[in-house]
Formats: structure tokens, C-alpha cells, sequence
């Protein structure tokens, strides 16, 4: 534990010391350079101080989340600032050793630093600053509405172009904008879908997160074909520390009752069948499985009775359930749909040509559309926010997933 707090605090005073290296080279008033100082030695203070207030009890707060906010806008800039000068110290002991050892320059072994790199390093450092600054203001609450086509030999006549519209992992606790959520739940009005599901997360923690949204929420409208939905990892209520199990269970029942209070059937390791003219699908409801986090979703319990014959809807909150216990499963699950990852709510994404983001090193499926074996995943980018209070290039999502009976077209 020592050995990992005095690392985290050498690479803290390197990324203090080379950001104050560019903002001294940069700028020659004595005194701005002195602000600067004193401003960063006091902000670095509060996040520190605000991190050791944390209550494990509470669990996240409005709070907090302006802290992890605010410390990746500080520290991301000056990480940028301190790869650039880092690369630059790297070519000067380069040019230093090949001056002093080869060439017999006796001179400065260190030329001193180019005010050019230091403006390079924070210009590049400025694009993280302004991404983030707008994630945390605009990027939040900027819905999308993402409506994807896939393409099913097996699909039930009747169900040929059914439509889903599918929301996933809201974390109430985090809202601030009431006027933003009801933009948002008109958006997914707006949609002409069949059915509409919840792939999970319904708060951070705590039950009463949401109170002050059940209205909002309650006013998405009724489908033809049902609303449902299913729990995800943080409905669970496992990332506080309770008094006793049982106010830790009251709160995940209350939880689970949320889920009705929104008019949405929770489907807890089940299946129900969509019943369309003479066909039918099954929309099977598993709890949360996830490879590192709870594993209390049961397939086999879920699909008891389903044959591989039977067209199968999956609600999964985590896709890496996906990727370990139902792409290959001998059930044949056509399709899942999950949520959880939320693109790490910051990356890059040009829709149809490129998208990435730091949750793809942790999760082979985390945005979008995948296929294997002829089976599909689509995960939901997420409705909400959780840590980080804002998005960067992975925007909040609504998803409209029509099906189609066929082959994939080329």
C-alpha cells in the first residue's frame, strides 16, 4: 500500500513539475508564473482533501462527482503537457550523450529547453481541456438516437420489421437537469417503436436517486408490445458500505420496485414470449453477469423451457456476459442486448467509419453493433453518467433496433 501511494505521488510531482517547466518557459512575469503556482498547489489540495472526505456509506454525491470532474481537467492537460516535455528531454539526453561522447562537445550537456515545444505541448493540451470543459456542460445531455437494422434468417414472419427502442443505464443519481430529461424522455417518445427495454442501472446506489425522476420517467409512453427491463450492476447497491444487510436489502428491493413504478416489467433470470398474429418471440431477462463485477444472472434458469428453435431476445446488462456464456451457447440467443460500458463516455466516433475509446482495452464488445457465429450483441452507449459528470465523443444514446427477416445485405 505504501509502495503504490508513493508511485501515485512521483508521478503526481513529475506531472506538477513539467507543467510548471512549460508555464515557466512560456511566461516570463514573475508573478503570473507565481499565480499559477499557488493555484495549482491549492486545487491539488482540494482534490485530495475532497477524495479523503469520501463516505463509503454515501457512496457517490454530486460531490464527488465534481471532484473527479475537476481533477480530469486539471490533470489530463497537464498529462499532455508532460508526454510532450518527457519526448523532449528524451531527445535532448540523446543529443547531449552523441555531443559529449562522440563529437568531444564540452559544452552544456542539457541545451537548454525550446519555448516552441513547451507551445506545442500546451496547444495539444488545450484540446483535452476544451473536450472536457464541454463534456461536462453540453456532452451529457447531448442525445442521439441510433437506429440500427439487423438482419435475421430465422426471424418470424409476423415480426418483420418490429421495432425496439432500448435505453440503458441511466444512474439517476447523477442527473441535474430536469429540463434535459424530459428532452430526453420526448426523444424516446418521438420514436415509433413495437416494444421498449431497459438494459439496466437504474441509480448509482441508493433507490431514492431516482424519487425525483419517477415522474419523468413515467411519463415514456405505453408500447403495443410491453415495456420491460432488466437490473444492472449498480442496482445491486454493492460500491457503499451498509449498516446492516438488511437496509442493504430494502434498498435492492426498493430498487427492483423502481423498475414498476415506471410502468417497466423487470424480468429477474426469466423469460416471457411476444405474442404477434400467429408468431412469437421470447424475450428472455437475465440479472447481471458480468465477468469482473456480480454474476447473478442465470441463463440456463432464464431460457428453461426455450428450444434453439425458438427466436430468443437476451437482456443482459454487461456485454461480457456475451462474450463468455452466450455467443457459443447451444440455445442459439440471436440476439442480446446490453449496456454498461458506456464508452467510457469519452473518445472518438465518426458513425460508419471509426470509433474508439479506452473501454475497447477492457471490453471486446462496448459500443454498437458486433456478430459472431451469427449471433448479435448491440450495446447501448448508455442514457446517463456516472464518475466522470459529462461525455466526450461518445454521447449519451437511444437506440431504435429494427428487425428484419433475411440475409445480411453486402
Amino acid at each position: 500500500m505504501l509502495f503504490r501511494f508513493l508511485i501515485i505521488a512521483f508521478l503526481f510531482l513529475l506531472i506538477e513539475i513539467y507543467s510548471f517547466q512549460a508555464i515557466k518557459t512560456l511566461l516570463k512575469s514573475k508573478w503570473i508564473v507565481n499565480a499559477y503556482l499557488i493555484i495549482s498547489v491549492f486545487l491539488f489540495l482540494f482534490i485530495v482533501y475532497s477524495f479523503t472526505q469520501f463516505d463509503r456509506s454515501v457512496g457517490q454525491t454530486k460531490r464527488t462527482l465534481f471532484t473527479m470532474g475537476l481533477m480530469l481537467l486539471i490533470y489530463i492537460p497537464k498529462i499532455v503537457v508532460t508526454l510532450v516535455l518527457c519526448g523532449e528531454d528524451m531527445y535532448r539526453v540523446i543529443v547531449g550523450s552523441v555531443n559529449y561522447f562522440i563529437e568531444n562537445d564540452n559544452g552544456d550537456f542539457l541545451k537548454s529547453r525550446r519555448k516552441f515545444v513547451s507551445q506545442m505541448g500546451l496547444g495539444l493540451a488545450a484540446v483535452p481541456f476544451l473536450s472536457l470543459i464541454y463534456g461536462m456542460t453540453f456532452g451529457k445531455y447531448n442525445y442521439k438516437v441510433i437506429k440500427q437494422r439487423i438482419f435475421f434468417p430465422d426471424l418470424p414472419d409476423a415480426f418483420d420489421g418490429f421495432t425496439i427502442t432500448q435505453i440503458s443505464d441511466v444512474h439517476s443519481g447523477s442527473f441535474d437537469n430536469p429540463e434535459k430529461i424530459n428532452y430526453a424522455i420526448d426523444l424516446i417518445n418521438e420514436q415509433e417503436a413495437d416494444m421498449i427495454l431497459f438494459t439496466g442501472d437504474i441509480v448509482n446506489t441508493h433507490a431514492k436517486e431516482m424519487h425525483p425522476w419517477i415522474d419523468a420517467f413515467k411519463r415514456i409512453k405505453d408500447y403495443p408490445f410491453g415495456k420491460y427491463s432488466v437490473l444492472g450492476n449498480h442496482d445491486y447497491g454493492e460500491y457503499v458500505t451498509w449498516p446492516s444487510d438488511q437496509e442493504k436489502e430494502k434498498n435492492f428491493q426498493d430498487i427492483k420496485d423502481l423498475y414498476g413504478a415506471i410502468d417497466f416489467k423487470l424480468l429477474l433470470n426469466e423469460h416471457t414470449y411476444i405474442q404477434k398474429g400467429a408468431d412469437r418471440i421470447a424475450l428472455v431477462g437475465v440479472e447481471n453477469w458480468g465477468h469482473n463485477f456480480k454474476q447473478a444472472g442465470d441463463l440456463k434458469k432464464a431460457s428453461n423451457q426455450l428450444s434453439r428453435d425458438d427466436f430468443k431476445i437476451l437482456m443482459s446488462h454487461d456485454p461480457s456476459h456475451w462474450e463468455y456464456e452466450v455467443k457459443e451457447n447451444d440455445k442459439h440467443f440471436q440476439l442480446t442486448l446490453s449496456g454498461h460500458t458506456h464508452g467510457m463516455q469519452f473518445g472518438i466516433e465518426i458513425p460508419g467509419y471509426f470509433k474508439w475509446s479506452l473501454a475497447q482495452y477492457v471490453y471486446k464488445q462496448w459500443a454498437g453493433l458486433y456478430e459472431e457465429f451469427g449471433r448479435y450483441i448491440y450495446v447501448n452507449r448508455g442514457f446517463g453518467f456516472h464518475a466522470y459528470p459529462g461525455r466526450v465523443g461518445i454521447m449519451p444514446e437511444i437506440t431504435v433496433i429494427q428487425l428484419k427477416k433475411g440475409e445480411k445485405l453486402a
